[in-house]
This record gives C-alpha cells, structure tokens and sequence, in this order.
C-alpha cells in the first residue's frame, strides 16, 4: 500500500499546475472500534479502516468538490474539480488571505485508542454493565462506545502542506426505569482526545446514575412557571452551544436576513460579566486542533466580550464575504465532505461566584442539571434537563422530575445575572450541521443563573 504521505507530495505539486484561482486537497487515514450494549446483551463490536481524500478548486468564485475512495489518477480528479468549478463559476465566492503553512502535528498520544485490544475494552464495559443491571426496576440501558485515530495531510495551491493526526473517544451510557407505564432514565456522556484512561474508574457514578434513575419514579413533578433558574456546567454549556454558537457561524449569518439585523456587532446581549469563547487552541479538547481543515491557524474568538457582541466564527470564504478575518471554524467530518463552518469548544468563561453564592439568596428556585435533549429554532430554543431539583431559603432541597426549559436566547443572556467560578467543559456527544454528524466538539461554563426563566411541569 503506497503511503500517504508520498501520495501527498505528489499531490501538492499536481494542484499547482492547473489553472484556477485555488486548489486544495485533503488526503485522510483513518481507523475506528466500536462497541454497543442494548440491555444485558452486547448488540455489536467491531473494527475499522478508510483511506480517501477530496480537492477542492475555486474559478472565478464557482466550487468544484471531488471526493474519492482511492488514490488512482490523481490528476484525474483534481482536472475534474478545476471543470465543475469552471461551470459553477459566478464570481460570488472568494476567501480572505491566509498564509501558506508547512507543518507537521502529531497526536503526542503515548497509546493510540483503536490499538487497545477489543477484548479489554468489552471487559471494562461488561463492569459498567453489571453495575447498571444489579438496580432493580430498571428497563433497560444503553452503552455506547466508539474511538478514532485519524492522519489528515492538507495542500493547496499557495504551497501549504500540514500534516495532522488526532485520535478522539466517546463514551454514552443510559439507565432507563420503568413502572406502571412511567419511564425515567439518567445518562453519562464522556468524551476525550484519544486518552482511554478518561472513560477508567467509572464505576461510582454509573452506580450513581443507575439509581437516580429509579428515584425519578417516585419524584413529583414541578409547576410550571417562570422561576430563577441555576443551570450546571453541562446544561449551560449545551444551552451556549445549542442556542448561541450556532447563531454565531458567520454562513448562518450572512445567508439569513432577519439573524444580520440581530447579530450587530457591538450590540448589547447580556451584563458586562457574560464573555462567551469558541477556541481550538486549548489542548486536549474534543474540539481541538492547530490548523482547520482550509489550513488556517485555529484562533481564540470572543464572541461575547463584557456583554457585547463582538465576533462571529468563520471560514475563509465568510470572512471575505462579511469583510471579516478568518477565524479557522471550516471544519469537515471527514475526506467525503468539504469544510463548513462549525463551532470547536466553545463556553462561558467563569466569573466570582461559589455555588452557595448563586443559590444563598434564591427564595424559591430550580436547580438543573445535564441534558437529556432539546431543540432550536432561530433564537428560541426549548431543553430538557436531565435532572432537577428546587432551591428553598438558599438551599438544595427535594429532587423533582427533569424540567423543560423554553426561551428566547437573547432574552435569556441579559437574564443572566450571576456567573460562578467552576467552568468545566463538558466532552460526550458530538455536533450536527449540514449532514455531518456528529463532529467532536467540547462545550462547557461554570454554573450559571438565570431570572424569570419558563420552565414546563404540571
């Protein structure tokens, strides 16, 4: 099997003899393991390995893209790319000027996640298993876990070349109770850069999640109105993520009329301690890298700086569209799609605050924690809280049924009025845009409360 870095040299003077204003390409290597349990049973196990790459090429602002599977005929596909851009051409598209990079990154793994054998990881997972099934009442349960290694070599016509590797694990599991026709269920959702110690010593909190699955079963339900709200760092980082980072890729933006006219720069959305970040800089997150998949450097973007709106996230080509500078957001799930704008880790930085400082002047309130789901529309959104309980006289006091939060998110930021010093950032699941799901991405906060915030009940 030719290597790919041979095949990438090759490929990096073949993109500068055609004619087009741009070319670039991504070759990719990947190996992946996964491992699923649906109830007591092990449903599916497995190994896996791809090699494919893709060449992009701009002409006169049209788009050629050609994925492929192998790496026969190089030339072949990049004259091609170069024709459907040259068809396409409408002198729309253009990109902002980033600097021609050569550079290698490597993973600094000392243990690749997909070499640990299947057979240890099954034995870790068969614990968690047991501990799940010794609760009674319980229904059923959900593990879900999958690993990565990946080695991606971008080029472009400008002469960069950047070699990266990454290596990502997931890790989802869910306890579900059931009696007379109600069902509960609690879930734990871990995530690293590749570390299998991160998903190790599980063992008490999926006890713990197991249990509080069958305790919802006797938890009343809350009344539904507007309360003070306190949300943990899972759910306030889902909430930035979900509500507002998406609302801050600059495509979403510039395609749509209505968000331009709300998402004014400078514009006031929240109390002079609110900042909100989405950076890849910061190592060992799931959404991590030094260079994105157009070959920009990955920068730190405030996109709330003090309360106001002060950046959006970018590709190459919004950022010459909104006359921006490129923020290295266009990220692509792999070697079948070209780049998109996409969210890295993005959180509430922290503020003063202890957690007995948020709650110690709530009179009556609603505390939440974690997710179970939740949907977006424009600036509304709607979540549900894994779990919850109410605040009396300062205090956590009974557990009740998980709550559904609804809201306006710009009316929901300036509602924000006291922000702890606990940011933790939150590493399960995986984000969804345009038919690529899920991308790893990290969302986190430190504990946060909200006033006269909707939440749903009896």
């Amino acid at each position: 099997m030719t290597d790919i870095k041979a095949i990438a040299h090759q490929l990096a003077d073949t993109v500068k003899q055609y004619r087009a204003d741009y070319i670039e390409a991504r070759l990719e290597e990947s190996q992946t393991s996964h491992i699923t349990y649906r109830g007591k049973e092990l449903e599916s196990t497995g190994k896996s390995t791809s090699r494919g790459g893709n060449v992009r090429a701009l002409v006169k602002g049209g788009w050629g893209f050609v994925s492929f599977n192998n790496f026969e005929d190089l030339p072949a596909k990049v004259e091609l790319a170069v024709r459907q851009a040259k068809l396409a051409a409408s002198s729309e598209s253009q990109l902002a000027p980033v600097e021609a990079v050569v550079d290698t990154v490597s993973s600094n793994l000392a243990r690749n996640p997909v070499t640990v054998p299947l057979a240890e990881k099954k034995r870790l997972l068969d614990e968690y298993n047991d501990i799940i099934w010794r609760t009674p009442r319980l229904q059923t349960s959900i593990i879900g876990y999958g690993d990565s290694h990946k080695k991606v070599i971008f080029v472009n016509s400008p002469g960069s070349y950047i070699e990266q590797e990454r290596a990502d694990i997931t890790l989802r599991l869910s306890a579900i109770a059931a009696e007379d026709g109600d069902i509960q269920q609690v879930g734990l959702s871990l995530g690293s850069r590749g570390n299998f110690n991160s998903i190790q010593g599980l063992h008490r909190q999926v006890e713990q999640m197991s249990k509080r699955a069958v305790e919802l079963l006797s938890a009343p339900k809350i009344k539904g109105k507007e309360y003070t709200v306190v949300l943990d760092p899972v759910l306030a980082g889902v909430f930035v993520h979900e509500a507002f980072g998406h609302l801050s890729e600059a495509d979403f933006v510039y395609e749509n009329e209505r968000l331009r006219e709300i998402m004014v720069l400078g514009k006031e959305f929240g109390s002079k301690d609110l900042n909100i970040v989405d950076t890849a800089t910061t190592p060992d997150l799931r959404g991590s890298y030094k260079y994105d998949d157009e070959g920009t450097p990955a920068t730190k973007a405030y996109l709330i700086q003090e309360g106001r709106l002060v950046g959006r996230l970018h590709s190459r080509e919004t950022a010459a569209r909104m006359g921006e500078k490129p923020t290295g957001n266009a990220r692509a799930l792999n070697y079948s799609y070209p780049p998109i704008v996409r969210m890295t880790n993005t959180y509430i930085e922290p503020g003063t605050l202890s957690f007995d400082d948020i709650i110690g002047d709530i009179k009556e309130g609603v505390y939440a924690r974690n997710w179970y789901g939740g949907m977006t529309s424009m600036e509304m959104f709607t979540f549900s809280a894994g779990e919850a309980w109410m605040i009396r006289n300062g205090k956590l006091a009974e557990m009740v049924r998980p709550v559904v939060l609804t809201g306006n998110v710009f009316t929901t930021l300036k509602n924000i009025d006291a922000i702890g010093n606990d940011l933790e950032m939150n590493q399960g699941g995986g984000c969804g845009k345009g038919g690529q799901s899920p991308l790893p991405v990290s969302n986190g906060s430190p504990h946060i409360r909200i006033r006269n915030c909707l939440v749903g009940g009896s």
